[in-house]
Order: structure tokens, then sequence, then C-alpha cells
């Protein structure tokens, strides 16, 4: 690791702890089992099981004139999010998470048990999860928007609720979330723009004419075309239990952390896949794998 980068990190850690830890305090005196349960609900909407089946369907959607807009914006803003969230921002502030650093706060870690010891594999800054849930709402919300459809209002709503979920768990910082929720609203809105030009490009091409709803007209005209937007609920639907239900029994004492254990013992999770096998017998999260390996981020 950089030792020069890794200083941006420890400075993010300076300037907002106070902030940060009012924020923990908050979060921390209000946990009990519902809020638990609920956080881990709204989490759920920035986990890359949900947002990488939405992916998908955006890529579905694009198939049909009505939706098309939909699925262009969602996979431009999900694109844009990831890549200044996981390619630029995080490698460049190497902010390691608070139940790394502040092991030492008792009432912090205390906490941290109470919300189910949560972890993930990654660096801190900016959330990921923030990042992802709010690129959606807001893509959703754009769109939802222009239709002057009053119901994209709800998404941002989700996207607030995810945000402090990360915080609640204790899994990030709360300037962590701010500058993912941040990060989330430009891409949404660059995600938009994007769909537009292309939207251009369709209008003035063969390519307008692309309507996989001919292939379903029958049952769109039996059902006055309220098929469609049953089965994208359907789908949606099927998305987040897919993402949500294994969420419900991960963190813990079962679950297998990072083996690293020298400034700090390294509460992460362990990454269990073929990119990243054991070193030694031992298994490390992304970020202390790559570190042993000599992997520059």
């Amino acid at each position: 690791m950089n030792p020069i980068l890794l200083t941006l990190g420890e400075s993010i850690d300076k300037v907002f702890y106070g902030f940060d830890m009012w924020v923990f305090h908050f979060f921390g005196s209000m946990q009990n089992t519902f809020f638990t349960y609920l956080a881990k609900f709204f989490t759920t909407f920035g986990d890359e099981a949900f947002t990488i089946p939405i992916v998908i369907l955006g890529i579905v959607l694009c198939f049909f004139k009505r939706t098309r807009k939909y699925g262009f914006t969602l996979i431009f803003a999900i694109a844009v999010g990831t890549i200044i969230t996981n390619v630029v921002v995080k490698p460049m502030a190497l902010r390691i998470r608070p139940y790394n650093t502040l092991q030492e706060n008792a009432d912090y870690f205390k906490w941290y048990i109470g919300a189910g010891s949560l972890s993930e594999s990654d660096y801190s800054f900016p959330s990921g999860h923030t990042t992802a849930a709010t690129e959606v709402a807001f893509a959703l919300l754009f769109c939802f928007k222009n239709d002057k459809k009053r119901i994209g209002w709800l998404f941002p709503c989700i996207a607030l609720c995810t945000a402090g979920s990360r915080v609640y768990l204790m899994v990030h910082y709360a300037s962590d979330v701010v500058c993912g929720f941040i990060v989330g609203l430009l891409s949404a809105v660059i995600g938009y723009f994007l769909m537009k030009l292309v939207m251009i490009l369709f209008d003035k091409t063969k390519l307008g004419n692309i309507d996989a709803a001919k292939l379903f007209k029958k049952i769109t005209d039996k059902t006055s075309g309220k098929a469609a937007p049953v089965l994208i609920v359907v789908a949606v639907l099927g998305i987040f239990l897919y993402a949500f239900i294994p969420s419900l029994s991960e963190g813990g004492e079962d679950t297998l952390r990072c083996a690293y254990n020298d400034e700090y013992k390294c509460y992460n999770a362990a990454r269990l896949d073929e990119d990243y096998p054991p070193i030694d017998g031992e298994r490390y999260c992304k970020i202390h794998w790559k570190q042993l390996q000599g992997i520059k981020e």
C-alpha cells in the first residue's frame, strides 16, 4: 500500500471523527432487535446480490420501447457509480472500516456486536451500498418524474433508509454514507442524461423500432397492458428476496474473518472465492490478501 495515499483515509478519520462518533452514538442508543432486522432489510437494497440482478433487469427493459429509458438510466447510473466508488475513490482513500479502527472504543464495539457484527471485505469510503441504492433510487425518480408519476419519490426515501442502515449496523462511518449518497446522486444524474443521448440515437435510427412487446401483444391486449408492470414488480420482489434471505444469517461468530492481526485484528470478512486463494493456509480479506501478495491498489 502507498503510505501517502493511506494518510488520506487517516485524514478523513480525523476530520470527521466528532461527526462520525456523534452519529454512531445516535444509532447505538436506539439499538433493539426490531431496528436491527429493519436495518438488514433496507441495507439489502444496496447489496451486490440486489444491484447486479437489477442491471440484468435494466438490460431486459431496454428491449421494450415503453420501458427503454428506465433500463438505460439504471444501467448507466449503476455503471458510473461503480466506477467512481470502487475503481476511483475507494482505492484513493484507503479508509479502514470502523470495526477495525475503533476496536479500543468500548461503546462502539458493544454497538457493533449488538447490531450483529456484520463485516465487509474492502475499504470503507465511500459506502458502496449507499451509492448503489441512491443511484438506482434517483435513476427511477427521474424517469418516473418524467412520466409525471409521483411513486418515484418513494425510492429516494428507501435510499436514505439504506444509508442510515449502514451506520446503524456499524459497518460504515456516517461520512462514508454521506459521500456515497452524493456519488449515487451524481451517478443518477449522469445516467439520466446519457439515457437522453442514447434515446435520441434510437429515435433517429431503426433501433427505435425494436420493441419486444410485440412478441407478447396477445397477453398485453388481454390484460389491458397491466401484465408488464406486474411482472416487473414480481421480478424486483424476487431479486430482493434472493438478496435479503441469505443476509439474515450473516455476521456473528460464524463469520470467517480475515487472518490479519498486525496493527489491529482485522474483522473484515475473509474472501472465499477462487480469485483470493489461501496464503499459507490462512484466509484474508480483499485488502490484506492484496497487501500480502504485494499488489498495489
